[in-house]
């Protein structure tokens, strides 16, 4: 049975969810689950079964990736960018060119554009033709470039 298949069913008998029974899904299974909820838009069922996963498999890259995504829904910006910077580095050199673009987005909502600009230029060593990276390239450069023209002429 699902992780989801099991929650649905407890809640159609009415019983009262048992922390016990997350404890036998693995972090890909949360995942699945949280993003069927997403796509179904039952985001607060999908929300709380994150906080679960992240308290079970608090270091696993879909726990991280998921969250770090729930938290952009949220529009929690602070936490994507805590969430998507470990995944980052849990994955190092295997970090895959979403991460570096929803990281990018999460740091420039945050208001963090010179950081989101060094992520920009790291995922681009990795990724140099991926179309997203090079737009949020072009966007933050000339962002930092009216910046520092703005700072000098005051």
């Amino acid at each position: 049975m699902t992780l989801l298949q099991e929650l649905m069913g407890q809640a159609a008998r009415g019983e009262m969810l048992h922390p016990s029974i997350f404890s036998r899904f693995t972090a890909q299974e949360f995942r699945e689950a949280i993003q069927e909820l997403v796509a179904n838009e039952q985001m607060d069922i999908a929300y709380a079964l994150g906080d679960a996963g992240m308290s079970l498999h608090p270091g696993s890259e879909d726990m991280l990736a998921i969250n770090g995504l729930l938290c952009i829904i949220r529009q929690d910006w602070a936490q994507a960018v805590e969430l998507l910077t470990e995944l980052t580095q849990l994955q190092g050199v295997n970090t895959q060119p979403f991460t570096y673009v929803m990281l990018v987005r999460a740091l420039r909502c945050n208001l963090e554009p010179d950081r989101a600009l060094a992520v920009v230029r790291q995922g681009l060593q990795a990724f140099p033709h991926q179309v997203e990276l090079q737009a949020e390239s072009l966007v933050l450069n000339d962002y930092c470039d009216a910046m520092a023209a703005s700072s000098e002429t005051h």
